[in-house]
């Protein structure tokens, strides 16, 4: 379970390695949270969004690592997909709800606990984020300490 995570818009993978010591602070357009595991919920994210499967998507190594290492401890840089950020960027509000309401459900099946306003407010500015993401031609990261 992750203490800090910050999703933020870089460039390309060399400038959103450069955080992962310190995280984005302001050079980088950002949305933070805190206290969840973020390698589920992005694969859970996709799968909600894309119909694709959660097995499928941790076979294809999602997240992907940019920065760091996931078995340290310490902090990692992940690269969201193109295909999260797709479709996060596409859904409308509504979808976007109802993807957290989802997810928020099969969190609490696991024991783990998130609130379902909070999971709707993170999700749906997660999209208005990755929709930023593609205005600037950036790709989608999110720092893990």
């Amino acid at each position: 379970m992750s203490t800090i995570v910050t999703f933020f818009a870089a460039p390309d993978d060399a400038s959103a390695a450069l955080v992962v010591e310190t995280g984005p602070g302001r050079a980088f357009a950002s949305l933070g949270f805190g206290n969840f595991d973020l390698e589920e919920a992005v694969v859970e994210w996709e799968s909600f969004l894309s119909d694709g499967s959660v097995d499928d998507l941790v076979e294809a190594g999602e997240p992907r690592i940019v920065a760091g290492a996931d078995d340290d401890g310490g902090a990692v840089v992940f690269a969201l997909s193109d295909r999260l950020v797709d479709a996060l960027s596409e859904a409308e509000p509504s979808r976007l709800q109802e993807t957290a309401v989802q997810w928020a459900g099969l969190r609490a099946e696991d024991g783990e606990v998130i609130d379902p306003d909070v999971a709707r407010e993170m999700v749906t500015a997660l999209g208005a984020l990755a929709r930023r993401t593609g205005e600037l031609d950036h790709g989608l990261y999110c720092w893990v300490a």
